[in-house]
């Protein structure tokens, strides 16, 4: 299976602020998935192994908060919560900018 593109990792908001090299490591866990038009690829409300959809969940394992379905075939990449915690454990640099991050999202949403 291939990886995600470093890319797109970028334009995610909690990876946003990350280096290179801890770009291509988060990448190299993430796994292809397709979907094709008109299946549900993440319900609301819901939450479990293997379909997580949205970059907190993999912090937090919480409820979706919207149903998102494919309107067209859809290729995405995912991972796991299960597969994210080691990285980050491993990594203090990726755990850093992950709390740099959520403090900046506390920051804002207080004001």
């Amino acid at each position: 299976m291939a990886q995600a593109p470093v890319e797109l990792l970028q334009r995610v908001p909690l990876f946003a602020d990350f280096d290179r090299g801890d770009l291509e490591r988060l990448a190299r866990s993430f796994k292809e998935r397709t979907f094709q038009s008109g299946s549900t690829v993440a319900g609301e409300g819901k939450s479990g192994p293997g379909d997580y959809f949205g970059e907190i969940a993999l912090i937090d394992d919480g409820a979706r908060s919207a149903t998102v379905t494919a309107d067209s075939d859809l290729r995405c990449y995912g991972l796991t919560s299960w597969e994210f915690r080691p990285l980050v454990e491993s990594n203090a640099s990726i755990a850093w900018k992950l709390m740099e991050t959520m403090a900046k999202r506390l920051r804002a949403a207080q004001r």
